[in-house]
């Protein structure tokens, strides 16, 4: 998978995805992340990206050539996504369709946006990562690349990872995990854990997940219609942990 990112600032981008299980999986060409400057395609001296709004208002916009002129020449990989708020909110569903393309790119904003003719005439759609304002894109950009990524076949040592963790493929909460000492401060880990009865063990974490869920997150049980009468069974039969 190829990943083009769009960036005044792209130095912020290419180092978060130098550690961790992201730069391991660049380093083993799981994914591809190429990071472009706008800047390297103006024309003054002072390489300005950005200009007041026409009409008046706070801030500085970043000006359409610069970027018409950088996604034009690097020509990436497509969708062209622009992070910006009235965008589609980015989840774990849109996270698998990207993880299921050759590859895409994210354009990041800056100051108090970008002039509209690049979400009209370049970008082919928008995308958020919550209701909240940043600076710029590029935490998003970041957030994307790192959940998109794990999904990737080679991403992760353990295959089954992607598929058990939180918004997996049950559509749940993961399950609280417990490792040394069995007792810390004198909370113990559940017995449970402890009895090496395998069977047992995931019926206990599959209860857990159920009820961490329905705890903090009952939208995820709405939208898997409900508990089967197996899920209910386990509900009866272990109690929930704690869930504030």
């Amino acid at each position: 998978m190829r990943i083009d990112v769009f960036s005044i600032f792209p130095g912020l981008v290419d180092d978060f995805c130098s550690v961790g299980l992201l730069g391991k999986g660049r380093h083993a060409g799981v994914f591809e992340l190429r990071c472009h400057d706008p800047r390297q395609h103006t024309t003054d001296a002072h390489r300005s990206v950005d200009d007041a709004p026409f009409g008046g208002g706070p801030g500085m916009l970043l000006r359409p050539e610069p970027i018409f002129d950088a996604v034009e020449t690097h020509d990436p990989p497509r969708p062209l996504l622009l992070l910006g708020p009235g965008g589609r909110r980015f989840d774990q569903d849109m996270a698998n369709e990207l993880a299921g393309l050759d590859g895409f790119s994210l354009l990041c904003g800056r100051y108090e946006g970008i002039d509209d003719r690049v979400r009209q005439h370049l970008a082919d759609g928008e995308v958020s990562v919550g209701d909240v304002v940043l600076s710029g894109g590029e935490v998003g950009a970041c957030l994307i690349i790192e959940t998109v990524s794990r999904l990737l076949e080679g991403a992760m040592g353990n295959a089954a990872s992607p598929v058990e963790e939180s918004f997996g493929a049950a559509g749940l909460l993961e399950q609280p995990a417990f490792t040394r000492p069995s007792s810390y401060r004198g909370w113990a880990v559940p017995d449970e854990l402890l009895s090496g009865d395998h069977a047992r063990i995931e019926r206990w974490r599959h209860a857990q997940a159920l009820h961490r869920t329905i705890a903090a997150r009952p939208d995820l049980i709405a939208a898997r219609g409900g508990l089967s009468d197996e899920e209910s069974a386990l509900l009866e039969e272990f109690s929930p942990l704690p869930y504030p």
